[in-house]
């Protein structure tokens, strides 16, 4: 099923978009947006009226897209003013139920981010404590972790998901956070054992500790 919701960071807000209201009821892409545009002051009763430019994609080139970024108060106020055709129907039903999803999901990965804190000032520890350690061995560590999780390092991530934040915990689900956190426990144990990176990088790509004779 194609996502209804999205969410950029834990500091954003879930928002939905003119083209899945569009996509979903019917309703062409234009009507949508002039009815944006013409009920605006309404919107705005409940927060900025964000946007994102898109530049298009097409090798024909054309006008970049104003996109608007329409939160769960603004979106659900819109699809009042449209008929209530059963496609419609149906769209506000789910849509409403894919904002309170995501809530939760926000939610949870606030709560894992809050756990993690303490965690990570520990893993920092460990690098310092860590006698194969380099300039940039918490870095390396760290996209180990995230590659181990998502298969893309720290930079590929905040590219691949949102390039504005400053901190790419803040990009992964809760699933992937939970998993993250359970890997940096053992990731811990093995700089406080003294591993060095390679056998630390075999052990998080599921092998075997291989001790020297």
């Amino acid at each position: 099923m194609q996502e209804l919701v999205f969410l950029q960071s834990l500091k954003d807000e879930p928002y939905t978009t003119p083209e899945i209201i569009s996509e979903h009821t019917g309703i062409e892409y234009r009507s949508i947006s002039d009815l944006i545009r013409r009920n605006k002051p309404d919107l705005e009763c409940f927060g900025v009226l964000r946007f994102e430019i898109v530049k298009p994609t097409s090798k024909k080139g054309g006008r970049p897209k104003k996109i608007y970024h329409l939160n769960e108060q603004q979106a659900t106020t819109l699809i009042t003013f449209l008929d209530n055709t059963p496609q419609v129907k149906a769209f506000k039903v789910a849509l409403v139920s894919e904002f309170f999803k995501m809530r939760d999901e926000l939610t949870k990965r606030k709560i894992n981010r809050i756990e993690e804190k303490p965690l990570r000032k520990t893993l920092t520890d460990a690098v310092k404590e860590w006698e194969h350690r380099t300039d940039w061995s918490y870095n390396h560590i760290s996209n180990l972790l995230y590659k181990a999780v998502t298969g893309m390092n720290a930079k590929q991530l905040k590219k691949a998901r949102n390039p504005q934040v400053k901190a790419s915990l803040d990009v992964l689900t809760s699933e992937e956070q939970e998993q993250y956190k359970q890997l940096e426990t053992r990731v811990i144990g093995y700089l406080l054992a003294q591993m060095t990176f390679d056998q630390i990088k075999a052990m998080l790509n599921g092998g075997t500790l291989q001790v020297s004779k």
